[in-house]
């Protein structure tokens, strides 16, 4: 079973992505790129 998450970038906060992830799965963390801050930075599943 999936469900829909939010990811927020680490270094400025801001939720720039949404994805499916599986409920099981710990909390991911992706390497994305961020307009906030204009560098790729790791963004990590919101509560």
């Amino acid at each position: 079973m999936t469900k829909k998450v939010v990811l927020a970038c680490v270094e400025c906060g801001s939720r720039n992505y949404s994805t499916m992830s599986n409920k099981e799965a710990e909390r991911l963390q992706l390497k994305k790129h961020c307009k906030t801050c204009s560098a790729h930075t790791i963004h990590r599943e919101t509560k």
